[in-house]
């Protein structure tokens, strides 16, 4: 998919540090923007510090942009590498082996998320534990392999997969007690 002619303006506007161009940028993908980084962080104002420092990088680099990709997409990565980073420089973070849980078997019932809402399902991702959380955001939501997650989480690749298979059994736990 390539940029559309509107955000080519847009962007050439934003890379000659034209203030109201850089607005309309952040106002176009704040929103969207905002709810990938509630994705990784359980309290708004993490999300919102993760926001704004992803903008800064966003105007910094944007001379960068190849438009080989959707301008989407190439925001939404750089979010997703600012609020890892933030989740790696917090105190609590652990990103702990399971090995045990890969090797239980749970059952799988029957369920549909149609009966959820939005910001209840964005609830249950935010309740997981930050090694799960990330995991699941990377995997499941953002479409990397195992093999990438350990390497930018610095885990594992059986770290990356425990995570995962712990955050679909507590997700599904939430889902079911609903």
């Amino acid at each position: 998919m390539m940029i559309r002619p509107k955000e080519d303006i847009l962007i050439a506007a934003c890379i000659k540090q034209e203030r109201q161009a850089q607005r309309q940028l952040y106002e176009l993908f704040a929103g969207k923007l905002l709810v990938v980084a509630l994705r990784y962080v359980k309290i708004r104002a993490d999300a919102e510090d993760i926001l704004q420092e992803a903008f800064i990088k966003i105007f910094k680099n944007l001379g960068s942009f190849r438009f080989d990709c959707p301008l989407e997409g190439w925001l939404k990565r750089i979010v997703v590498n600012t609020a890892l980073t933030h989740l790696q420089k917090q105190p609590d973070w652990q990103a702990h082996t399971d090995h045990e849980l890969v090797a239980n078997e749970i059952q799988t019932q029957d369920y549909t998320l149609s009966n959820f809402h939005f910001q209840e399902l964005l609830g249950f991702i935010q309740s997981l534990p930050d090694g799960c959380r990330t995991v699941f955001n990377l995997y499941a939501i953002e479409g990397y392999q195992h093999h990438e997650i350990a390497e930018m989480l610095g885990v594992s690749e059986g770290t990356s997969k425990s995570q995962y298979f712990r955050a679909k059994q507590l997700l599904r736990e939430k889902i079911i007690e609903k």
